[in-house]
This record gives C-alpha cells, sequence and structure tokens, in this order.
C-alpha cells in the first residue's frame, strides 16, 4: 500500500516503525496512523486500534495561518502578574549537577558559585523591584486572609503596577496602597467588603485607607459600582447559618425600601444586617442583634435604628 493511498484528512502519519510496541499483533504490520479526534493509532493494514485514549500534547488553540502560529506560539508557563518577577524568573539551582544528571567537575563548580552569588546580588536591585517584592507578598497575604479569590489577586496585582509607574507611591506606605487597591478591585468584582474589614487585616487606619483610596480613584479616573446592601445579605446569611427564605425575605425588604428611597445615605451593610433581622422575625427564623451586629462589624445602636425605619416606612407587620 503506498503511502498517498493511506492519507486522511482527520488523522497525522507517523514513521514508527522501529517501535515494536506499534506493531499490530493480528497482521504484524508496522505501519500505523494516529487519528488526533478520536485519540487513538490505528494499524493501516487491518484496521485494528493498537492504541486507545491517547493525550494530544499540542497546543490548545488553532491557527489558519503562518501569522497566527507564529503569534500564539509560545513555551514556558504563562505570565503571572501577582508574582514580582511575573514568573519568568529564572534561578541557578543548589546542587552541583548538569541537566542530565552528571556531577560538574570540581574546576568549575567555584565559577558555578561565584554565578549564583552575583545572581543573587543582581536579583531586585532596583528599587521598583524591591517595591513589587514588597508588594506582591503583601497582597497574596490580604487575599488569602480575607479569603478572596485569585481574580480579585490578579486584579490587585495588575492596578497596583500600574499605581507604581505613574509614581503614585512616592510618600505612601505599601500596606496602605495595598488595602485601598484590595477595596477597589473587590468593588469592581462586586464582593461585598467594606473598608473596616480591610483595615482590621492590613495593619492599617481606616481613615489612612479611605484617603488613599479617594486619592487613586481622582487620580486613575477608576469608576466602581455603587455598593449595594444586597450584595452584603448572602455572606452575612450564609455566617449567621440562615434559612433560604430568611435570605430571600431580606433582598425583597431592600427592593422595596431601595424604590422608596428609604437605603439613601444610609450604611449598606447596616441596612443588610437590619434587613436580616427583620426577615428572621417574619419567617420565624430568630436571631438576636448582637449575633447579627458581630457577624456585619456594626453596632446594635445601628441595627435597631434601620429596623424601625424599615418596619415604619415599609408599614412591616412585624411581632418582636
Amino acid at each position: 500500500m503506498d503511502s498517498e493511498s493511506n492519507y486522511h484528512p482527520n488523522v497525522r502519519q507517523t514513521t514508527q516503525v522501529t517501535e515494536t510496541q506499534n506493531v499490530c499483533p493480528d497482521c504484524s504490520s508496522q505501519r500505523s496512523i494516529e487519528d488526533n479526534k478520536r485519540g487513538e493509532i490505528i494499524c493501516t493494514n487491518c484496521g485494528l486500534v493498537l492504541s486507545s485514549n491517547l493525550i494530544d500534547l499540542g497546543p490548545e488553540w488553532r491557527a489558519f495561518s503562518k501569522e497566527q502560529s507564529d503569534k500564539r506560539r509560545r513555551v514556558g508557563s504563562p505570565i503571572n502578574y501577582a508574582r514580582s518577577d511575573k514568573g519568568l524568573t529564572t534561578t541557578l539551582g543548589r546542587g552541583f549537577r548538569d541537566a542530565g544528571g552528571r556531577p560538574i567537575a570540581a574546576h568549575r563548580r567555584a565559577a558555578i558559585q561565584r554565578m549564583r552569588k552575583w545572581q543573587r546580588r543582581s536579583y531586585r536591585h532596583s528599587s521598583v523591584e524591591r517595591n513589587l517584592a514588597i508588594a506582591m507578598t503583601e497582597i497574596d497575604r490580604l487575599i488569602s486572609q480575607m479569603r478572596l479569590p485569585h481574580t480579585v489577586r490578579d486584579a490587585a496585582a495588575i492596578l497596583y503596577r500600574r499605581i507604581l509607574s505613574y509614581r503614585l507611591t512616592r510618600g505612601r506606605t505599601i500596606e496602605g496602597i495595598i488595602g485601598a487597591v484590595v477595596y477597589i478591585v473587590s468593588r469592581q468584582f462586586r464582593f461585598p467588603i467594606t473598608l473596616k474589614e480591610i483595615a482590621r487585616n492590613s495593619r492599617k487606619d481606616a481613615k489612612i485607607l479611605g484617603r488613599y483610596y479617594r486619592f487613586l480613584m481622582k487620580r486613575l479616573e477608576i469608576s466602581v459600582p455603587v455598593c449595594s446592601p444586597k450584595d452584603f445579605v448572602p455572606r452575612f446569611a450564609e455566617e449567621l447559618q440562615l434559612l433560604p427564605r430568611v435570605e430571600q425575605m431580606a433582598i425583597n425588604i431592600l427592593d422595596v425600601a431601595h424604590k422608596k428611597l428609604i437605603v439613601s445615605g444610609k450604611s449598606p451593610s447596616g441596612l443588610a444586617a437590619a434587613s436580616l433581622y427583620v426577615a428572621a422575625i417574619i419567617e420565624g427564623n430568630r436571631t438576636t442583634q448582637r449575633e447579627i451586629a458581630a457577624v456585619a462589624k456594626v453596632t446594635e445602636v445601628t441595627i435597631r435604628n434601620r429596623y424601625k425605619e424599615l418596619v415604619e416606612k415599609l408599614d412591616l407587620q412585624v411581632v418582636a
């Protein structure tokens, strides 16, 4: 059988004649083709499937021209903006063996040791690199401590690099800038977090974080969505272990309050806590004001004031 008769548009020819594992056990033929679509190696003589469930080691993208192929071709791991070196730095190992596992000659070990020393000295030699190393570590610590997803961490790292390129960190602490950046990105992703919560984890006062936040918003011209009390309801309800119908009732109460312009000028977390307290009473899944205040990080007085406003202005039938 000639080579042209074996061609198929959906399969790739293999030239593994010398490999004994591709010898067909049925007809002893050494000619096979690899079907990329099905992940199989098939004997071209009798059609027997020699192997199945093959792993495709090719790229996950498609290219329809040489220009697209050259543009999309890459090697190594993807860029990680959450690391100071973007994950692209190569470090000399500590051992004295080469890539093949063979020991390095004794007369070359001193030279390799000097190369390691100069690599350590040259790494992070500029103030920008040292700033990035400290900032990326702080971002990772703050994101992990507040249990935020990796999407927030990556977006915060990109935003901080932008701030550093504009030289907006001069005269300001790295921890304060990082806290403000995490707050901005959390609001952009609509994660319900307050400045007070970030201040407790970033070791910086909420007033400082608020000042940095307003400064960055003005200089970078960033727009963030308005924080809604409904964003806090699922998190508070989960921590209080309230029933799903209580959470839905609290959201409905906030929707009505928004239409009647009751929520304007009020703390979102305080309104969310008060709506949960009202909904818990209506649905019979009661909880105390102290428990809600501890979860929402507000005072019991705030919950009582917002509770009275909701009951009076919405005309809710609540039996205390």
